[in-house]
């Protein structure tokens, strides 16, 4: 399921840069997607070369859909790969404010207030977010530094 590509960025010591980690990028090395699992997989390396790659339970539970156990996720996402941060209650008020303006903006209720979690957590933290999806996380989070494709 391609969870030798996450194994193969263990192994350096974390410096201070935090990377938060979206779910589409897991899901792409997970999937193996044709187009993307490549890029993912640098960019991930890359990232946790750099410094510590964290997730949050939204990542986890988003992610958690590709696997039948919690033993099967924990392996491909391991504790020593992979800090574990709840999400800042700040990082919530943010999240909140940032999808009361989308919709404000005609968004549609497909876009969940997830994505806007994830992003507002990396805001409040000052990580940078490695990520597919960097038009929404720049409009409604401009100071957030990106990791994307063509950034």
């Amino acid at each position: 399921m391609g969870s030798e590509r996450i194994r193969a960025v263990a192994g350096r010591v974390p410096e201070t840069v935090a990377t938060l980690v979206d779910t589409n990028v897991l899901l792409d090395i997970f999937t193996e997607d044709p187009h993307w699992a490549d890029w993912s997989a640098e960019a991930l390396a890359s990232a946790r070369d750099e410094g510590v790659l964290v997730i949050n339970p939204i990542v986890y539970a988003e992610v958690s859909v590709r696997f039948d156990g919690v033993e099967e996720l924990d392996a491909a996402l391991p504790a020593t790969d992979f800090l574990r941060e709840d999400l800042p209650y700040p990082a919530g008020f943010l999240a909140g404010k940032a999808y009361a303006r989308y919709r404000r903006q005609g968004g549609s209720k497909r876009s969940p207030i997830a994505d806007f979690s994830i992003g507002a957590h990396a805001a409040v933290c000052r990580y940078r977010l490695l990520t597919r999806d960097s038009s929404r996380y720049r409009s409604y989070f401009p100071t957030l530094e990106l990791i994307a494709p063509g950034e």
